[in-house]
């Protein structure tokens, strides 16, 4: 999976950068501490179903989706929003749960980031499996993605 996304990046001339074996990181507090860097500068990329389409969110590790954001930029009830499955996340991305980065999915995804992701120049994201992280700027991620730039605060 690892060398899907390392082709992808080097096909679609993308500035990043996979770092393999930074160790165990399960939770953003873990990779954090493996890289050095702010739980901040980790991202998630979360797939979520809305009223049955898949849409990826991206946000900073620490930060909780507030599912009813989704909900009205979609124009449904909350409850229409779910978090896909792990098997679902493979099945559409390519990559394990905890691994998915925000780029080279098997399947075209409509891609949204949190506006916080941006304020930092380089985040680390999820690298293809659980022991390799992907470096990259925010604004890299937004040019490949085509990805809206969500201020969930603002979104009534």
């Amino acid at each position: 999976m690892r060398d899907r996304l390392q082709n992808y990046i080097q096909q679609h001339h993308i500035e990043a950068t996979l770092l393999p074996d930074v160790g165990d990181t399960p939770t953003v507090a873990d990779a954090a501490r493996a890289l050095g860097v702010s739980p901040e500068q980790v991202i998630k990329t979360l797939l979520f179903l809305v009223d049955g389409q898949p849409v990826i969110y991206i946000t900073n590790g620490p930060a909780k989706v507030d599912k009813r954001v989704l909900a009205r930029l979609f124009g449904v009830g909350r409850k229409k929003v779910k978090l896909a499955d792990g098997e679902t996340v493979r099945r559409l991305t390519g990559y394990p749960p905890g691994g998915v980065p925000p780029f080279g999915h098997l399947t075209s995804l409509p891609v949204f980031i949190d506006a916080g992701v941006l304020e930092w120049p380089i985040v680390y994201g999820g690298g293809g499996d659980d022991h390799t992280m992907l470096r990259v700027a925010p604004a890299e991620i937004v040019r490949v993605t085509e990805a809206t730039v969500i201020h969930p605060e603002e979104i009534e």
